[in-house]
This record gives structure tokens, sequence and C-alpha cells, in this order.
């Protein structure tokens, strides 16, 4: 029965380390960039678009260029918010590969 219990120890300590790991993802902001810095997204760990930033010598060059850059960067931040949460999760993990494709629900 005590290995039962120092089990469940364990597996309380892990969910209470993922619980703390996803409130410290939800309050990560990345930053995106585009078009040598000309467009700057900061999003949160969910996905919220913190802030948006182009510079004024952008504004010339019409409106598709403009969509372009935003998307751009807009990407650029979304894989390095998922960079993050990967390495977050993986440490967690203790060194356990995680499968390719893996999502953690957050």
């Amino acid at each position: 029965m005590t290995d039962l219990n120092e089990l469940m120890r364990q597996a309380q300590k892990m969910q209470d380390q993922f619980k703390q790991a996803q409130e410290d993802l939800s309050n990560l902001v990345v930053e995106g960039q585009s078009g040598a810095g000309l467009v700057v997204v900061k999003l949160n760990g969910r996905h919220d678009v913190v802030s948006v930033s182009i510079d004024d010598s952008a504004l010339t060059e019409g409106k598709e260029f403009i969509e372009d850059l935003i998307g751009a960067a807009f990407n650029d931040a979304v894989r390095k918010l998922e960079d993050e949460k990967k390495q977050t999760m993986s440490s967690m993990a203790g060194g356990f590969k995680l499968p390719e494709g893996f999502n953690f629900p957050f």
C-alpha cells in the first residue's frame, strides 16, 4: 500500500507542476517580426495578440505589402510560442521524449 501512496504523491506533484507550467506559459509574451523588424507582433501564451507595431516606413508600401508583413510576423510569433511550450513541457517531462506532433491542451 505504501508504493501506491507514493505513486499517488508523485502523480499529484506532477499535476501541480503541470498546472504551474500552464500558468507560466499563459503569462509568457513572445515577439514575432517580419520585414527586418518593420512589423512586430507580440502574443501571449493564450495566443492573444498583445500588440502590433508597424514601422512608419512600411506604410508607404501599400496595403498588400503590409498585410503580408503582418501575417509573417504573426506566424513567426506563433512558432516561437510553440517552441517555448515544447521546451517547457519537455523539461517538465524529465527528458522523456514526447512524440512528434504531440500537443498539450493549452
